[in-house]
Protein backbone atom coordinates (compact mmCIF):
# COMPACT_ATOMS: atom_id res chain seq x y z
CA UNK A 1 0.00 0.00 0.00
CA UNK A 2 1.39 3.39 -0.95
CA UNK A 3 1.58 6.11 1.67
CA UNK A 4 -0.94 8.29 -0.19
CA UNK A 5 -3.40 5.43 -0.17
CA UNK A 6 -3.04 4.93 3.57
CA UNK A 7 -3.80 8.50 4.60
CA UNK A 8 -7.14 7.38 6.02
CA UNK A 9 -5.85 4.08 7.36
CA UNK A 10 -8.44 2.05 9.24
CA UNK A 11 -8.18 -1.20 11.18
CA UNK A 12 -11.52 -2.21 9.71
CA UNK A 13 -10.42 -1.47 6.14
CA UNK A 14 -7.20 -3.40 6.52
CA UNK A 15 -9.12 -6.36 7.86
CA UNK A 16 -11.39 -6.32 4.85
CA UNK A 17 -8.56 -6.06 2.36
CA UNK A 18 -6.77 -8.99 3.95
CA UNK A 19 -9.95 -11.06 4.50
CA UNK A 20 -8.44 -11.97 7.83
CA UNK A 21 -10.34 -14.17 10.26
CA UNK A 22 -10.43 -13.56 14.00
CA UNK A 23 -7.34 -14.74 15.80
CA UNK A 24 -5.16 -14.96 12.70
CA UNK A 25 -1.41 -14.89 13.39
CA UNK A 26 0.75 -12.11 11.98
CA UNK A 27 2.85 -13.04 9.00
CA UNK A 28 6.55 -12.51 8.49
CA UNK A 29 7.02 -8.87 7.47
CA UNK A 30 9.59 -6.96 5.53
CA UNK A 31 13.04 -6.67 7.17
CA UNK A 32 12.82 -2.89 7.36
CA UNK A 33 13.13 -2.79 11.14
CA UNK A 34 15.57 -4.77 13.22
CA UNK A 35 13.17 -6.90 15.26
CA UNK A 36 10.40 -7.03 12.69
CA UNK A 37 9.16 -10.57 12.27
CA UNK A 38 10.64 -11.66 15.58
CA UNK A 39 8.44 -13.99 17.60
CA UNK A 40 9.08 -13.68 21.30
CA UNK A 41 9.17 -16.90 23.35
CA UNK A 42 6.22 -17.97 25.44
CA UNK A 43 7.02 -16.15 28.66
CA UNK A 44 3.54 -16.16 30.14
CA UNK A 45 1.13 -18.98 30.85
CA UNK A 46 -2.27 -17.93 29.50
CA UNK A 47 -3.99 -20.28 31.96
CA UNK A 48 -2.30 -18.80 35.03
CA UNK A 49 -3.80 -16.40 37.54
CA UNK A 50 -2.07 -13.03 38.03
CA UNK A 51 0.76 -12.88 40.52
CA UNK A 52 -0.72 -9.71 42.00
CA UNK A 53 -4.35 -9.07 42.91
CA UNK A 54 -4.13 -5.40 43.86
CA UNK A 55 -2.09 -2.23 43.43
CA UNK A 56 -0.01 -0.88 46.26
CA UNK A 57 -1.42 2.61 45.88
CA UNK A 58 -4.74 3.93 44.48
CA UNK A 59 -5.21 7.70 44.33
CA UNK A 60 -7.53 10.43 43.01
CA UNK A 61 -6.61 13.75 41.42
CA UNK A 62 -8.53 16.58 39.75
CA UNK A 63 -7.36 16.74 36.12
CA UNK A 64 -9.24 18.77 33.54
CA UNK A 65 -12.86 17.64 33.25
CA UNK A 66 -12.31 14.67 35.52
CA UNK A 67 -11.43 13.54 38.98
CA UNK A 68 -9.18 10.70 37.90
CA UNK A 69 -8.66 7.49 39.80
CA UNK A 70 -5.25 5.95 39.21
CA UNK A 71 -2.72 3.50 40.53
CA UNK A 72 0.84 4.60 41.16
CA UNK A 73 3.96 2.52 41.72
CA UNK A 74 7.69 3.09 41.79
CA UNK A 75 9.87 6.02 42.85
CA UNK A 76 8.32 9.49 42.54
CA UNK A 77 11.47 10.77 40.82
CA UNK A 78 11.74 7.89 38.36
CA UNK A 79 11.15 8.27 34.61
CA UNK A 80 7.40 8.31 34.05
CA UNK A 81 5.45 5.53 32.35
CA UNK A 82 1.70 5.84 31.76
CA UNK A 83 -0.13 2.58 31.12
CA UNK A 84 -3.49 2.90 29.37
CA UNK A 85 -6.32 0.37 29.55
CA UNK A 86 -8.69 -0.93 26.90
CA UNK A 87 -12.39 -1.76 26.73
CA UNK A 88 -13.93 -3.76 28.30
CA UNK A 89 -10.98 -3.94 30.65
CA UNK A 90 -9.53 -1.64 33.31
CA UNK A 91 -6.34 -0.85 35.18
CA UNK A 92 -6.03 -4.46 36.38
CA UNK A 93 -4.71 -5.32 32.94
CA UNK A 94 -1.48 -3.88 34.38
CA UNK A 95 -1.58 -5.36 37.86
CA UNK A 96 1.51 -7.49 37.08
CA UNK A 97 3.19 -5.02 34.70
CA UNK A 98 3.29 -2.10 37.16
CA UNK A 99 5.45 -3.79 39.83
CA UNK A 100 7.88 -5.05 37.18
CA UNK A 101 8.41 -1.51 35.91
CA UNK A 102 8.49 -0.06 39.43
CA UNK A 103 11.24 -2.47 40.39
CA UNK A 104 13.19 -1.24 37.34
CA UNK A 105 13.03 2.32 38.72
CA UNK A 106 10.08 3.76 36.77
CA UNK A 107 7.32 5.94 38.15
CA UNK A 108 4.26 4.06 36.90
CA UNK A 109 0.85 5.71 36.51
CA UNK A 110 -2.18 3.59 35.57
CA UNK A 111 -5.35 5.71 35.23
CA UNK A 112 -8.96 4.63 34.93
CA UNK A 113 -10.19 6.14 31.67
CA UNK A 114 -13.35 8.25 31.67
CA UNK A 115 -16.31 6.02 32.40
CA UNK A 116 -14.30 3.40 34.29
CA UNK A 117 -13.55 2.66 37.93
CA UNK A 118 -13.29 5.60 40.28
CA UNK A 119 -12.82 8.26 37.59
CA UNK A 120 -15.67 10.77 37.71
CA UNK A 121 -16.67 13.93 35.86
CA UNK A 122 -16.23 17.07 37.93
CA UNK A 123 -19.48 18.52 36.59
CA UNK A 124 -22.78 16.75 36.02
CA UNK A 125 -23.29 19.12 33.06
CA UNK A 126 -20.29 17.87 31.06
CA UNK A 127 -21.26 15.95 27.94
CA UNK A 128 -20.36 12.27 28.31
CA UNK A 129 -18.21 12.22 25.20
CA UNK A 130 -16.38 9.12 24.00
CA UNK A 131 -14.77 10.47 20.82
CA UNK A 132 -11.11 9.61 20.40
CA UNK A 133 -9.45 13.00 20.89
CA UNK A 134 -11.07 13.75 24.25
CA UNK A 135 -9.70 10.60 25.88
CA UNK A 136 -6.22 11.68 24.81
CA UNK A 137 -6.87 15.16 26.21
CA UNK A 138 -7.82 13.53 29.51
CA UNK A 139 -4.37 11.98 29.72
CA UNK A 140 -2.63 15.24 28.87
CA UNK A 141 -4.65 16.91 31.67
CA UNK A 142 -3.60 14.10 34.02
CA UNK A 143 0.06 14.57 33.10
CA UNK A 144 -0.29 18.29 33.80
CA UNK A 145 -1.94 17.63 37.16
CA UNK A 146 0.82 15.20 38.12
CA UNK A 147 3.50 17.57 36.80
CA UNK A 148 4.75 15.02 34.29
CA UNK A 149 6.28 16.82 31.32
CA UNK A 150 7.08 13.73 29.30
CA UNK A 151 6.36 10.02 29.67
CA UNK A 152 6.60 6.68 27.95
CA UNK A 153 3.05 5.86 26.90
CA UNK A 154 1.94 2.26 26.55
CA UNK A 155 -1.46 0.73 25.94
CA UNK A 156 -3.78 -1.65 24.13
CA UNK A 157 -7.22 -1.30 22.57
CA UNK A 158 -8.68 2.10 23.63
CA UNK A 159 -5.46 2.73 25.54
CA UNK A 160 -3.26 1.95 22.55
CA UNK A 161 -5.28 4.31 20.38
CA UNK A 162 -5.05 7.02 23.04
CA UNK A 163 -1.28 6.59 23.30
CA UNK A 164 -0.95 6.74 19.50
CA UNK A 165 -3.00 9.95 19.41
CA UNK A 166 -0.87 11.66 22.03
CA UNK A 167 2.24 10.60 20.14
CA UNK A 168 1.05 12.40 16.99
CA UNK A 169 -0.72 15.43 18.48
CA UNK A 170 1.69 16.12 21.36
CA UNK A 171 4.95 14.32 20.52
CA UNK A 172 6.80 16.58 22.96
CA UNK A 173 4.90 14.84 25.79
CA UNK A 174 5.66 11.30 24.58
CA UNK A 175 9.20 10.02 25.13
CA UNK A 176 8.44 6.67 23.50
CA UNK A 177 5.48 4.44 22.69
CA UNK A 178 4.39 0.83 23.15
CA UNK A 179 1.27 0.08 21.14
CA UNK A 180 -0.44 -3.30 21.05
CA UNK A 181 -1.87 -4.15 17.61
CA UNK A 182 0.05 -1.46 15.79
CA UNK A 183 -1.31 1.83 14.47
CA UNK A 184 -4.76 2.38 15.96
CA UNK A 185 -5.85 5.86 14.88
CA UNK A 186 -9.00 5.30 12.81
CA UNK A 187 -10.46 7.31 10.00
CA UNK A 188 -14.16 8.04 10.68
CA UNK A 189 -14.78 8.30 6.93
CA UNK A 190 -13.28 4.85 6.32
CA UNK A 191 -15.22 3.45 9.27
CA UNK A 192 -18.48 4.43 7.59
CA UNK A 193 -17.67 2.44 4.43
CA UNK A 194 -19.24 -1.04 4.31
CA UNK A 195 -17.08 -4.14 4.58
CA UNK A 196 -17.57 -7.72 3.39
CA UNK A 197 -19.83 -9.71 5.74
CA UNK A 198 -17.01 -11.76 7.26
CA UNK A 199 -15.16 -8.62 8.31
CA UNK A 200 -18.33 -6.92 9.56
CA UNK A 201 -19.09 -9.94 11.74
CA UNK A 202 -16.05 -9.20 13.89
CA UNK A 203 -17.54 -5.81 14.74
CA UNK A 204 -20.97 -7.17 15.71
CA UNK A 205 -21.05 -5.19 18.95
CA UNK A 206 -20.79 -1.87 17.09
CA UNK A 207 -24.08 -2.63 15.32
CA UNK A 208 -25.62 -3.73 18.61
CA UNK A 209 -24.56 -0.49 20.27
CA UNK A 210 -26.05 1.50 17.40
CA UNK A 211 -29.53 0.56 18.60
CA UNK A 212 -31.38 1.56 21.75
CA UNK A 213 -31.98 -2.14 22.37
CA UNK A 214 -28.20 -2.56 22.37
CA UNK A 215 -27.69 0.34 24.74
CA UNK A 216 -30.27 -1.04 27.14
CA UNK A 217 -28.84 -4.54 26.79
CA UNK A 218 -25.32 -3.38 27.55
CA UNK A 219 -26.57 -1.43 30.55
CA UNK A 220 -28.44 -4.44 31.90
CA UNK A 221 -25.86 -7.12 31.09
CA UNK A 222 -22.61 -5.18 31.10
CA UNK A 223 -20.71 -7.80 33.14
CA UNK A 224 -21.91 -10.71 30.99
CA UNK A 225 -21.17 -8.68 27.87
CA UNK A 226 -17.63 -7.91 28.99
CA UNK A 227 -16.94 -11.54 29.88
CA UNK A 228 -18.08 -12.61 26.40
CA UNK A 229 -15.72 -10.07 24.79
CA UNK A 230 -12.86 -11.31 26.98
CA UNK A 231 -13.52 -14.88 25.85
CA UNK A 232 -13.74 -13.97 22.16
CA UNK A 233 -10.74 -11.62 22.19
CA UNK A 234 -8.49 -13.99 24.15
CA UNK A 235 -9.69 -17.50 23.28
CA UNK A 236 -6.74 -19.25 24.95
CA UNK A 237 -6.67 -17.17 28.14
CA UNK A 238 -8.41 -19.19 30.85
CA UNK A 239 -8.89 -16.34 33.30
CA UNK A 240 -10.59 -17.18 36.57
CA UNK A 241 -13.68 -15.52 38.05
CA UNK A 242 -11.67 -13.50 40.56
CA UNK A 243 -9.55 -11.98 37.78
CA UNK A 244 -12.62 -10.98 35.79
CA UNK A 245 -14.56 -9.70 38.80
CA UNK A 246 -11.75 -7.31 39.79
CA UNK A 247 -12.08 -5.56 36.42
CA UNK A 248 -15.84 -5.92 36.12
CA UNK A 249 -16.31 -3.70 39.16
CA UNK A 250 -15.00 -0.82 37.02
CA UNK A 251 -17.97 -1.09 34.67
CA UNK A 252 -20.33 -0.02 37.46
CA UNK A 253 -19.13 3.55 36.97
CA UNK A 254 -22.24 5.75 36.49
CA UNK A 255 -20.88 7.16 33.20
CA UNK A 256 -19.65 3.87 31.76
CA UNK A 257 -22.54 3.04 29.46
CA UNK A 258 -22.89 6.59 28.14
CA UNK A 259 -19.17 6.80 27.29
CA UNK A 260 -19.01 3.38 25.61
CA UNK A 261 -22.15 3.89 23.54
CA UNK A 262 -21.13 7.38 22.42
CA UNK A 263 -17.65 6.15 21.50
CA UNK A 264 -18.87 3.41 19.19
CA UNK A 265 -21.71 5.42 17.68
CA UNK A 266 -19.33 8.31 17.03
CA UNK A 267 -16.91 6.02 15.20
CA UNK A 268 -19.67 5.04 12.77
CA UNK A 269 -20.83 8.62 12.28
CA UNK A 270 -24.15 8.02 14.00
CA UNK A 271 -23.69 10.79 16.56
CA UNK A 272 -21.76 14.04 16.63
CA UNK A 273 -18.72 14.87 18.69
CA UNK A 274 -18.19 18.28 20.25
CA UNK A 275 -17.30 21.15 17.86
CA UNK A 276 -14.44 22.33 20.08
CA UNK A 277 -12.53 19.14 19.25
CA UNK A 278 -13.12 19.30 15.50
CA UNK A 279 -9.66 20.64 14.65
CA UNK A 280 -8.00 17.78 16.55
CA UNK A 281 -10.19 15.22 14.80
CA UNK A 282 -9.34 16.69 11.40
CA UNK A 283 -5.65 16.27 12.17
CA UNK A 284 -6.23 12.65 13.16
CA UNK A 285 -8.46 11.84 10.18
CA UNK A 286 -5.56 12.07 7.71
CA UNK A 287 -3.71 9.21 9.40
CA UNK A 288 -0.68 11.16 10.70
CA UNK A 289 2.65 9.39 10.98
CA UNK A 290 4.03 8.62 14.44
CA UNK A 291 7.54 9.98 14.84
CA UNK A 292 8.46 8.90 18.38
CA UNK A 293 10.39 5.65 19.06
CA UNK A 294 7.92 2.76 19.12
CA UNK A 295 7.59 -0.92 19.83
CA UNK A 296 4.40 -2.52 18.55
CA UNK A 297 3.21 -5.82 19.98
CA UNK A 298 0.73 -8.51 19.00
CA UNK A 299 -0.37 -11.73 20.66
CA UNK A 300 -0.30 -14.87 18.54
CA UNK A 301 -3.88 -15.74 19.59
CA UNK A 302 -5.60 -12.36 19.39
CA UNK A 303 -9.28 -13.02 18.70
CA UNK A 304 -10.18 -9.34 18.30
CA UNK A 305 -9.97 -7.53 14.94
CA UNK A 306 -6.35 -6.69 14.21
CA UNK A 307 -3.90 -6.23 11.35
CA UNK A 308 -3.11 -9.51 9.59
CA UNK A 309 0.50 -8.47 9.05
CA UNK A 310 2.61 -5.76 10.73
CA UNK A 311 3.94 -4.65 7.35
CA UNK A 312 0.49 -3.10 6.80
CA UNK A 313 1.23 -0.37 9.35
CA UNK A 314 5.04 -0.16 9.20
CA UNK A 315 4.96 3.03 7.12
CA UNK A 316 2.94 4.79 9.81
CA UNK A 317 6.03 4.91 12.07
CA UNK A 318 8.83 7.16 10.86
CA UNK A 319 10.95 6.97 14.01
CA UNK A 320 12.81 3.90 15.24
CA UNK A 321 10.27 1.08 15.28
CA UNK A 322 10.24 -2.62 15.91
CA UNK A 323 7.44 -5.16 16.08
CA UNK A 324 7.22 -8.23 18.30
CA UNK A 325 4.71 -11.06 18.12
CA UNK A 326 4.27 -12.69 21.53
CA UNK A 327 3.84 -16.45 21.35
CA UNK A 328 2.19 -18.82 23.79
CA UNK A 329 -1.53 -18.37 23.16
CA UNK A 330 -1.54 -14.66 24.01
CA UNK A 331 -4.74 -12.81 23.15
CA UNK A 332 -6.01 -9.25 23.02
CA UNK A 333 -5.39 -8.30 26.67
CA UNK A 334 -1.65 -8.66 26.13
CA UNK A 335 -0.34 -6.83 29.23
CA UNK A 336 -2.36 -9.04 31.58
CA UNK A 337 -1.72 -12.23 29.64
CA UNK A 338 2.00 -11.60 29.04
CA UNK A 339 3.11 -8.99 31.60
CA UNK A 340 6.81 -9.77 31.34
CA UNK A 341 6.80 -9.25 27.57
CA UNK A 342 4.89 -6.00 27.92
CA UNK A 343 7.16 -4.65 30.65
CA UNK A 344 10.23 -5.62 28.64
CA UNK A 345 8.91 -3.68 25.65
CA UNK A 346 8.52 -0.56 27.80
CA UNK A 347 12.05 -0.87 29.16
CA UNK A 348 13.50 -1.63 25.73
CA UNK A 349 11.78 1.27 23.96
CA UNK A 350 13.18 3.59 26.60
CA UNK A 351 16.63 2.71 25.25
CA UNK A 352 15.82 3.49 21.61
Amino acid sequence: MKLAESAGISRRRLLAMASVSAGGALLAPRPLFADRGRVAPAIANPTASPKNTSFASLKQIHAGLLNVGYAEAGPANGPAVILLQGWPYDIYSYVDVAPLLASAGYRVIVPFLRGFGTTRFVSSETFRNGQQSVVALDIIALMDALKIDKAILAGFDWGGRTADIIAVLWPERCKALVSVSGYLIPSPAANRAPLPPKAELQWWYQFYFATERGRDGYDKYRHDFAKLIWQIASPKWNFDDATFDRSAASFDNPDHVAIVIHSYRWRLGLVEGEPKYEDLEKRLAVGPVITVPTITLEGDANGAPHYPDPSAFAQKFSGKHTHRTIAGGIGHNLPQEAPEAFAKAVIDVDGF
